[in-house]
């Protein structure tokens, strides 16, 4: 049994003459003119060259993360005024020249680190226990130790080294 067969009008006698609408050809993204193609080779070049601008200064201050990361993993039965000393002279000489820090102890080492921020971060108090800290074993409070733990943290963030300009 078959389907029997479709009348000459079928569905909306109506629409028999209507034409479909062609949608126009899509327009291309990529650019037309030699200009277009000129901004985007310079605005690639910018941002390699800020890519890798931000990719030196990331690698350069690799030391400025590592310091922290002693610093911040110190523990107090590990905490030293020696072991801070060292730490702080390590980063310094990481970051200035080796003529330039190396001899520095007591009072010429914290102006020292006092001169290379902004904001002092070592108050005199603070001062005075860096610089004699070496030469005598004196017990720190808690909340003395916490000051010198930020102090030191501010100057390793903050510090200006020459190779930052």
């Amino acid at each position: 049994m078959s389907a029997p067969p479709l009348p000459d009008i079928f569905g909306n006698y109506i629409l028999g003459d209507f034409v479909e609408v062609v949608s126009p050809v899509s327009v291309s993204w990529l650019p037309q003119t030699a200009g277009w193609a000129c901004l985007g080779a310079l605005l690639g070049g910018l941002f390699l060259f800020r890519g890798a601008k931000r990719l030196r200064r990331w690698h350069h201050n690799r030391y400025r993360r590592e310091a922290i990361d002693r610093l911040v993993h110190t523990t107090d039965q590990s905490f030293s005024i020696v072991a801070l000393n060292k730490l702080l002279k390590l980063t310094a000489l990481s970051a200035f020249p080796r003529e330039q820090v190396a001899r520095l102890s007591g009072e010429e080492w914290v102006s020292f680190l006092n001169r290379q921020c902004e904001s002092s971060p070592f108050s005199p108090a603070l001062g005075k226990i860096i610089a004699d800290g070496a030469y005598r074993q004196s017990q720190l409070t808690h909340s003395t130790r916490e000051e010198l733990v930020a102090a030191a943290l501010s100057w390793i963030r903050d510090h200006k080294s020459p190779h930052d300009v």
